[in-house]
């Protein structure tokens, strides 16, 4: 083990099996592969490489005609795994016929294999992404919809501040999910994009000279390389490059901090949960499991132990995602070391964004809401928590500021003396003045008649979800 993600014991908390398939070594070959059969496939339809060599190029293409043994060994001398993969499949194609092979690979480079590759893993990762935030934003609906109307108290500094539902919070959580999934939209047309454009990013190498024959009439007088670079990104399902990005690494820093961002509303809600768990709250608590988040000497202990994964795996992916960043320092045309870096992130930022998503999404739709738990902080104020609604009430005879200090002493009283502020409010003689009937100013201690717009704010968030489907 040299990372938690590699870890027998650690690798299906930090990491999941459907990412770390994708971000494998044979996931990686198998997609330089699979760009070597495309290439092979147009150059053949544009007469740029014989056909008979095309078709056993691509029947080549497999993971197992790979000897990975091999491929590490000499990936480790060279550099690179791009050359020792095409060297070996140059010789198993030289088997069916004396050079045909040599044809592989026609016209591109280690760096254009190297950074398609990825992006088709970018593009696999962004699927669990998706399912993962559907599955959030489904879970938070159900929770929006059930409590909108629950009281709780809201927080302000640690403080409870007023009243609120618990609706209202996951609708808050809710809307930025939304946005996450607007974001990653917006992002993929930039972020999904090709690489193929040769040693130095200008296809120099793909020309009528460097044809096996002449490129069929093309009614646009489209120059062969770019021909040949807009027909692979059609094969691959990716869009076409309007020039080479070799070393113009925004797009990956821009995924990473996405994913860094995403993860973070992920240890948001872990945060607010944890707090919520505590013994002294007791408002919600993770999914019950048995001997869940147990300890080895408090048998009462149920330690928050998702939101501990939670909050572990969104600070690492923030972390890491300033090595991707750095990266986009690169230097010339082709760099030396900062592309690398992006080796060593991109897959760990990917396995532990993934991991922190679904772990976030398990605890959502299993959380346990305890709205007892709830009324009870709320009625533990003795009526404090409704002092700005009293405020408020008074304020409408007595002036705002002057109701605020005359509210604000008789909160501090009631804590001093261990007696409601309804309680305190009933005997004062300025209240009194107000005008307001002892019904009137029971209504305004309810925290329950104190929840805002809780429940139209909540519904106007379920409606934009609905309407985004």
């Amino acid at each position: 083990m040299t990372t938690v993600i590699d870890s027998y014991v650690f690798h299906n908390t930090f990491s999941t099996p459907e990412i770390a398939a994708i971000w494998s070594d044979k996931s990686r070959t198998g997609y330089y592969l699979k760009f070597e059969a495309a290439l092979a496939k147009v150059q053949a339809k544009l007469n740029i490489i014989p056909q008979n060599a095309a078709d056993e190029i691509v029947k080549h293409c497999k993971l197992e005609h790979i000897d990975f043994e091999e491929l590490r060994r000499k990936t480790e001398k060279i550099g690179y795994p791009i050359l020792p993969m095409v060297q070996q499949l140059v010789a198993k194609v030289n088997i069916v016929e004396d050079k045909l092979g040599e044809w592989a690979h026609w016209g591109t480079t280690t760096q254009d294999l190297t950074d398609t590759a990825a992006v088709l893993q970018v593009r696999d990762t962004i699927q669990l992404v998706e399912q993962a935030l559907d599955d959030i934003t489904n879970a938070l609906v159900k929770l929006c919809e059930k409590y909108k109307t629950t009281p709780m108290a809201a927080r302000s500094n640690l403080q409870q501040a007023v009243p609120m539902s618990f609706g209202f919070k996951m609708a808050r959580l809710l809307a930025t999910f939304q946005r996450h999934k607007q974001r990653l939209a917006e992002m993929k047309p930039r972020l999904l994009v090709l690489e193929f454009s040769g040693a130095a990013g200008t296809l120099a190498t793909l020309s009528e000279a460097s044809s096996y024959g002449p490129p069929p009439k093309s009614e646009t007088n489209e120059p062969v390389g770019l021909w040949c670079q807009r027909l692979l990104a059609e094969e691959l399902e990716l869009a076409v490059p309007s020039i080479a990005w070799h070393t113009e690494r925004d797009n990956f820093a821009e995924f990473s901090c996405y994913l860094a961002i995403l993860t973070s509303t992920c240890a948001k809600f872990g945060t607010d949960l944890k707090l919520m768990m505590q013994s002294e709250v007791g408002e919600a608590s993770e999914p019950y499991v048995a001997h869940r988040g147990s300890s080895s000497t408090m048998p009462q202990k149920r330690n928050p132990v998702g939101c501990a994964y939670i909050h572990a795996m969104a600070s690492s992916v923030r972390t890491m995602t300033g090595g991707m960043i750095e990266a986009v320092n690169a230097d010339h045309e082709r760099s030396t070391g900062p592309w690398q870096i992006e080796w060593i992130m991109l897959p760990q930022i990917c396995a532990l964004s993934h991991a922190c998503l679904k772990q976030t999404a398990y605890l959502m739709d299993g959380i346990e809401v305890d709205e007892e738990g709830m009324q009870r902080n709320l009625d533990m104020s003795r009526g404090a928590i409704v002092s700005e609604a009293v405020m408020m009430g008074l304020g409408k005879s007595l002036g705002r500021q002057y109701a605020h200090d005359i509210v604000y002493d008789l909160c501090r009283q009631a804590q001093l003396e261990n007696k409601s502020l309804l309680e305190l409010l009933l005997a004062n003689e300025e209240i009194k003045k107000a005008g307001l009937k002892d019904d009137e100013l029971k209504a305004l201690c309810d925290p329950g008649n104190y929840l805002g717009l809780s429940e139209a704010m909540v519904n106007l968030v379920l409606k934009e979800v609905q309407e985004a489907k």
